[in-house]
């Protein structure tokens, strides 16, 4: 759904665009309504998405992805740097005219998942993931990202001149996280000083999301994504015979004590009027034969969390619960918590401020409050540094119901192509809405 205000405002951006070449639009249109990309720029968004989708690679393998990237970004005139984080580029635009500098964030890694949907541009790549080889696929959808990303860039370095500060454009490999013990991410981009010689005033991010129909905006003020933590707990007793449990120190019943005791650390610990929080259980590790008792039980599991006082008072309180359970049966428990992605926080008055930009691009109608998503995203770190916005776009065909489509990490995961305008657009519009929008 696009807004039409008037047959005024139609016809003045018509005349405009009819005076400008290819991508370009007078600063008279833009302030009429939202800026829009010529059927030229869409096409050429389409043609690097799919070129993208056909060449995934892993987490901290994006050689071929960095190069095209950067590529592009130089040819578009922008001072490009690459190598950070290992294949991370970044690229930065110089407005003509003063004002702030944003980001504008797009991920670039793919997943070891082996394609399934039935398209002409299906990914038959092959990748090594812990040692195996795998297929690989834009099962999440970091190849409209980066497309979405170029399409703004392209559009915005070709109208500098009515731009408002700077814009730093963001490819960030590894969201999905890095391999084995290497580091990766935006928290390695970070680290590496990213932010230092410039910090933007705000960021910007995207996510395409099938839940959601194609051209849909999902956002949520203050917290949308959880905290990811992943722990493990080594329980260890003292291994005997089955047939005589006093003569040793069980660590399965230890185990399984813990397992019951810590579901009491969100049910009656933690003050979830704040917000939910989950601590689940996924591996359960021990003993060789029927009639042994071991002397180790191996424990993991992650903790989601939509608040960071209490993602730090449900580390605190696993441990304890865990260390004295232990002790009560005659075990010990080394409890290891290793922090994922913090909250993906949206910041209140940047969100309230960009809904109206939000509702231009994508009509009204089409732009809704999201329910909190339990997943995780390393956008987190940007917002942590400065204020962040990150939304939904949907990408489920429309007559098809968002809530059945094959979820994001799916082999089936499907996106409808008609969702990179929108995208596309909602950048550009951003980087031209905000310096109005923090100036009131």
């Amino acid at each position: 759904m696009r807004p039409t205000n008037t047959l005024f405002t139609l016809t003045k951006i018509a005349v405009a665009t009819a005076f400008l070449s290819y991508g370009m639009i007078t600063t008279a249109a833009a302030e009429s309504g939202a800026v829009r990309i010529s059927p030229q720029l869409e096409q050429q968004v389409i043609k690097w998405r799919r070129d993208f989708h056909q060449h995934p690679e892993l987490s901290n393998r994006e050689f071929r992805t960095a190069r095209v990237v950067a590529e592009q970004l130089e040819s578009f005139g922008l001072e490009v740097q690459t190598g950070i984080a290992h294949t991370g580029v970044v690229a930065m635009l110089r407005g003509g005219k003063p004002g702030p500098t944003i980001a504008l964030r797009a991920d670039m890694d793919a997943l070891p998942v082996v394609e399934q949907t039935d398209v002409p541009f299906k990914s038959v790549a092959i990748g090594e993931y812990r040692g195996n080889e795998v297929g690989v696929m834009h099962a999440c959808g970091h190849d409209l990202h980066i497309s979405m990303l170029l399409g703004a860039a392209e559009y915005l370095s070709k109208n500098k001149s009515s731009v408002q500060g700077n814009v730093m454009f963001i490819f960030q490999p590894a969201e999905e996280g890095a391999p084995g013990d290497e580091e990766g991410g935006a928290e390695l981009m970070l680290k590496e000083g990213l932010f230092s010689a410039v910090k933007p005033e705000a960021v910007f991010g995207i996510h395409v999301w099938s839940p959601l129909n194609t051209g849909e905006i999902g956002y949520r003020s203050g917290p949308l994504m959880a905290s990811s933590d992943r722990f493990h707990i080594n329980v260890k007793g003292q291994q005997t015979h089955g047939s005589r449990p006093w003569g040793g120190v069980d660590p399965i019943v230890a185990a399984a004590q813990i397992i019951n005791n810590v579901q009491t650390l969100v049910s009656r610990q933690i003050d979830i009027t704040k917000a939910p929080a989950v601590v689940s259980f996924g591996v359960v590790e021990g003993g060789v034969r029927n009639n042994i008792i071991p002397d180790e039980v191996y424990l993991e599991g992650t903790i989601r969390n939509f608040d960071m006082d209490n993602r730090a008072e449900i580390f605190k309180r696993l441990r304890i619960s865990a260390e004295h359970t232990a002790q009560s049966t005659g075990a010990t428990a080394d409890v290891h918590i290793h922090e994922g992605y913090p909250v993906t926080y949206n910041n209140p008055t940047l969100t309230m401020s960009m809904l109206p930009t939000m509702q231009r691009v994508a009509g009204s109608a089409n732009v809704k409050e999201s329910a909190l998503t339990t997943g995780a995203e390393d956008f987190s770190f940007y917002a942590q540094e400065t204020p962040g916005l990150f939304v939904f776009l949907g990408v489920t065909p429309h007559g098809q119901n968002a809530a059945e489509a094959p979820s994001n990490h799916s082999p089936f995961f499907y996106a409808d192509e008609g969702a990179l305008k929108t995208g596309t657009e909602l950048y550009i519009n951003w980087v031209f809405d905000y310096p109005k929008a923090s100036s009131h």
